[in-house]
């Protein structure tokens, strides 16, 4: 059974400024999604989910479906504010998305294989996906996931800090935790994160979070049992959010199984400020130039 891609659309774009998601960057007017659907396809995914709010799914079909038509099967899901909330009102003036965890979630119904999670707007490389495509197909379980880790080095921006989650890791590559550092950047040769005013050294290859997962279905059931746990207890909380590393949490330290950490060697890169845009394209440009992707994604 070939596995899905599931991409998180969704979101709001608020830093951004813009909906990002359908921004075109390649030389044939290519998002950064194509580049990541090409990859998937290329290494045996059968099947990619677009997670995207209901307002402009008609624009976004209107993007997407003419150049994937025959090339991939694809599937459409709303992460829409009442999904899963199963008896819990809605607050008043409710306007942010529940999170990342809840918008896999809404999904549930779509997506029955083993499966990859990644984001609209970063550039994860083929090496990422021919690692998940492995791993889903011969590695996967209902108590198995894995968690792409990116070297830090390879996933900075030129122009601000960044927060990334650092994976901690045991002996055998299994995932302990993933811990929020926030304001890292390039200090005298170094890199640096600042927590409470010390600035604290990180290692160039240190393995980081960049939201890129493989799960097997059964994590529905416990991501919508944790979704409610949530809504008890935050519902009221206009900025809370359900996030995806919440749930691995919980499945690492209730022994429901263990989340590989497989390493990966492509440089991440996306447009965390508007400023990145030309770098992406840049990036790109230069990869087409080497030969790793065609000047026109889809063309026949």
């Amino acid at each position: 059974m070939k596995p899905t891609l599931m991409i998180l659309a969704a979101g709001m774009a608020s830093r951004y400024g813009s909906m990002k998601q359908v921004q075109g960057f390649g030389p044939g007017n290519e998002t950064i999604m194509d580049y990541s659907i090409y990859d998937a396809i290329r290494a045996g995914f059968g099947k990619v989910v677009f997670i995207i709010r209901r307002d402009f799914a008609d624009d976004f079909k209107k993007t997407f479906e003419p150049k994937l038509a025959g090339k991939i099967q694809t599937e459409y899901v709303y992460q829409e504010m009442h999904a899963h909330m199963d008896g819990f009102e809605l607050p008043a003036g409710r306007t942010k998305p529940w999170g990342t965890a809840h918008a896999v979630l809404c999904a549930a119904d779509a997506v029955k294989e083993p499966f990859a999670v990644i984001n609209a707007d970063d550039f994860y490389g083929r090496d990422a996906f021919i690692k998940a495509a492995d791993f889903l197909q011969h590695g996967c379980s209902p108590s198995s996931y894995a968690i792409i880790g990116y070297e830090l080095r390879r996933t900075l921006s030129e122009h601000g800090s960044v927060s990334r989650g650092v994976c901690q890791a045991d002996d055998k590559h299994m995932l302990v935790a993933i811990n929020e550092r926030t304001n890292i950047y390039r200090f005298e040769g170094h890199m640096i994160y600042e927590e409470k005013g010390t600035k604290n050294v990180l290692a160039e290859d240190t393995k980081v979070s960049m939201n890129f997962w493989c799960f097997d279905p059964a994590v529905f059931g416990l991501s919508e049992k944790m979704f409610h746990e949530f809504l008890k207890a935050h519902i009221s909380e206009p900025k809370s959010e359900f996030f995806i590393p919440i749930v691995a949490d919980r499945f690492i330290n209730e022994g429901h199984g263990t989340i590989s950490v497989i390493p990966t060697s492509s440089q991440w890169f996306g447009v965390t400020y508007k400023e990145d845009a030309p770098t992406v394209q840049r990036s790109l440009t230069e990869l087409i130039e080497k030969g790793e992707y065609p000047a026109f994604l889809w063309k026949s």
